[in-house]
């Protein structure tokens, strides 16, 4: 029975219904206000650390340096980053356009979407709510929250602490489950984000179709890497991956899920990275995903040759499994866990083809610097398709905000990240203004009943333009 006290369903349409009020009302229009409500957001991060950290520790375990480095920080610096750019992102663009239509003021203004919802998940549950959210209050929507109610610490406080800090007639939260979810995606909003798992994600998907919405699903998969040993540093790629697992025992939609490596390197590989059982890593989210990795341990065919122990407080140490094939138990689906399998293959061609086959998420390469390693880079860049191309590292991309972060294939669509997040609740509004004089009205003559041949003479010489050879 849970112990949070979930929003009755008619609020919640109650609460649909303000924040489509205040959208039309057009109280988010003006930058000051956007602005405004920027700053109180990267507020709410610095003036309730401790409790934020609370929160984290109370759904999952994490110590405060897992709770810093991949939530709060990126948080507050996101926030500051949108303030920075708020003019520049909702500047109108000026394309260029063919000589004949230059006085036709061709503009395309950026227009928010809407009211939009963000649906969150439970693994980062305040950065992967409060990034898209920056994205749409830059872009001037109004937005409904819901957090996961796996993460009933974090999700209370964001109820208690966002109408305290924003517009309650802008932002809101609401808490439930199956059945709150099932009624908030029966409403018309503008835009739908949903991030988590790929059943869910279809769920979203169809009910965004029967209200014609659009809508961005960040969703997981099984995210491989593939280590060239023949040309990498095996100690530093060991470190990296293994850290990269570690992050929130490995409940991360980006984790290394298994690792593609000569058969040669597989031993080097493992000795590279080894466990640290002194450190007080997160732990498994609840007792039904606990149970669900000492299943995976238990099920496998391959051999645990590192870690893989079970705790009492829903901890399991990280484990490394080797001997692993493609129809074992661990490669049914991501893992979603603390558990990496090690994977023999002959060469980067073989990996590549078990790529291929897979789901399109992010494929991590670790190469080390060289004209050898180009050509493979090249290869695997033309290759295979995914979400990201990561060389060298794990988990560094989400920090890298220049670029837009999201998923391929099943592993979803659309993008977030900086500026990715205010495109994506951010109409391009295209917009021309045509001079009503003598002159453009004798050029647009030709067009008006009754037709002439002249006219379709004119009108035709695209049909006659010379194609080039390829």
């Amino acid at each position: 029975m849970s112990s949070m006290k979930y929003t009755p369903k008619q609020h919640i349409t109650e609460i649909h219904s303000r924040l489509s009020k205040t959208f039309r009302e057009g109280r988010t229009l003006p930058l000051e206000y956007r602005r405004k409500q920027l700053l109180q957001v990267a507020r709410l991060v610095q003036e309730n650390v401790d409790a934020v950290m609370a929160s984290l520790k109370a759904d999952l375990g994490r110590h405060p340096f897992e709770a810093t480095l991949p939530e709060l920080g990126p948080m507050v610096s996101s926030a500051l980053h949108a303030v920075q750019n708020l003019d520049e992102w909702n500047s109108p663009e000026k394309p260029q356009v063919e000589a004949w239509r230059s006085g036709w003021d061709t503009t395309i203004f950026k227009a928010p979407k809407g009211t939009v919802v963000n649906i969150s998940p439970w693994n980062f549950p305040w950065v992967l709510t409060i990034l898209p959210l920056i994205g749409a209050i830059a872009a001037g929507c109004t937005c409904l929250i819901k957090p996961s109610e796996h993460a009933q610490a974090s999700a209370a406080l964001m109820a208690k602490l966002i109408p305290q800090y924003l517009d309650p007639d802008a932002y809101a939260v609401c808490l439930g489950a199956v059945e709150e979810t099932t009624h908030v995606l029966s409403l018309k909003w503008d835009h739908i984000f949903y991030t988590g798992s790929v059943s869910v994600g279809r769920i979203v998907a169809e009910a965004a179709a029967k209200q014609l919405t659009p809508v961005t699903l960040e969703l997981g998969g099984q995210s491989p890497v593939f280590v060239d040993g023949d040309s990498t540093n095996i100690e530093i790629a060991a470190k990296r991956i293994l850290w990269g697992k570690q992050q929130n025992a490995g409940q991360v939609c980006v984790a290394p899920n298994h690792v593609f490596v000569q058969e040669q390197h597989q031993s080097a590989l493992v000795e590279g990275g080894p466990l640290d059982s002194s450190s007080e890593m997160a732990r498994v989210v609840n007792a039904r995903h606990y149970e669900r990795n000492k299943s995976l341990l238990f099920r496998t065919k391959g051999k645990v040759v590192l870690g893989g122990q079970a705790g009492q407080d829903l901890r399991i140490e990280p484990a490394i499994v080797t001997g692993v094939t493609l129809d074992d138990p661990l490669m049914e689906e991501e893992i979603f866990g603390p558990i990496l399998p090690i994977i023999p293959v002959a060469n980067v061609d073989a990996a590549i083809s078990h790529i291929q086959s897979g789901q399109k998420t992010n494929v991590w390469i670790t190469f080390h610097v060289s004209m050898h390693v180009d050509q493979l880079c090249s290869k695997v860049v033309q290759r295979t398709q995914s979400g990201q191309l990561i060389i060298n590292e794990t988990f560094g991309q989400v920090a890298v905000y220049e670029m837009p972060f999201g998923g391929q294939g099943q592993s979803g669509y659309g993008s977030y990240l900086g500026k990715y997040s205010f495109d994506t609740f951010t109409h391009q509004r295209g917009y021309i203004n045509v001079p009503a004089d003598a002159r453009t009205e004798g050029f647009m003559q030709g067009r008006y009943p009754p037709y002439s041949a002249p006219a379709l003479e004119f009108f035709s010489q695209a049909l006659k333009t010379k194609i080039p050879d390829a």
